[in-house]
């Protein structure tokens, strides 16, 4: 596999970076039908944690099944796959090689009354499984955020010591937030920046509203007003994450139509995101209409 020229200026961002982990971002960035683009799509399946599994998977029964959930990156082209421990155990030896997996790593429960996730896999688990990366969340304003950030060093370390990229979930919650202010450009350009610092290769937030949450940012954006346009805010998160260094993909977030979906991703296209994470929002629609969607959202990333 030869890599293309925006793939290997990507890879010379990386500077501390062994060769295992940089040929481990080389088979996500190569993968599918956006491989050699700088562009990714990737299939994200957590939600069986998050939500439980009727709310997940029951508007698409066939998604129960882990194995459907491998066809579906893979008949769609995607980049990768993304899931817990059990879930890539479940289609590991079939689908061994066919698609790069990222082990997520921690995860939280609708049962939970705290800010917080559990570490439920470990790096052993990635080699043996065969993972291109880790994936982990981070709760940047929750009451357990500084040891989630340092469970995620500790991680880190280990995934990169033995050949293996980071992929870090940065989602603002907690006491100081209300349901704008986690989705408030200034806070999702703070949590981006923070998942850079942290040592992240792939950086995952919710796409940025207008609103301005922290009183302190307030006087910052108004005497560098970024324009009031989807794109500008995409840019802006993009420029969060070392000048546009560090690869940035956005999250599908609540089932809604396919046209607002391609209208956002034409955003993030425009702003110069590196792509989307698309998970209920591809999985729980009946196969041909999640493959239609995902290739109508490859089509905006390749033009």
């Amino acid at each position: 596999m030869r890599l293309t020229p925006k793939v290997q200026e990507i890879l010379s961002w990386y500077e501390s970076d062994n060769p295992g982990t940089k040929a481990n971002l080389a088979r996500i960035l190569m993968q599918g039908k956006l491989g050699g683009t700088g562009r990714m799509v990737i299939l994200p399946v957590d939600q069986g944690f998050e939500h439980g599994p009727a709310r997940s998977f029951a508007p698409n029964p066939a998604a129960y099944d882990p194995r459907y959930l491998f066809e579906l990156a893979l008949e769609a082209g995607l980049n990768a796959y993304a899931a817990p421990l059990g879930m890539i155990e479940a289609g590991a030896a079939t689908y061994a090689g066919t698609i790069p997996t990222i082990l997520k790593m921690n995860s939280s429960n609708s049962l939970s009354t705290t800010k917080d996730q559990a570490v439920t896999a470990t790096i052993g688990d990635a080699l043996r499984l065969g993972c291109s990366a880790i994936g982990f969340t981070i709760y940047p304003g929750s009451e357990y955020q500084f040891e989630m950030m340092e469970e995620l060093r500790e991680l880190a370390e280990e995934a990169k010591s033995v050949g293996l990229a980071v992929v870090v979930w940065s989602y603002p919650r907690g006491p100081m937030l209300d349901k704008v202010g986690e989705t408030a450009l200034d806070i999702c350009a703070y949590a981006a920046h923070m998942a850079a610092l942290t040592g992240a290769h792939i950086i995952k937030v919710k796409p940025p509203t207008a609103a301005i949450s922290l009183d302190a940012a307030k006087a910052t954006y108004t005497k560098n007003p970024v324009q009031d346009d989807a794109a500008a805010r995409f840019a802006h998160i993009v420029q969060a994450c070392f000048g546009g260094r560090r690869l940035v993909v956005f999250s599908g977030g609540e089932a809604k139509g396919q046209e607002d979906i391609l209208k956002e991703v034409r955003a993030i296209h425009a702003g110069g995101g590196n792509g989307s994470i698309m998970g209920r929002n591809a999985f729980q629609r009946p196969k041909a209409d999640a493959l239609a969607l995902l290739q109508a959202i490859i089509d905006v990333y390749k033009n």
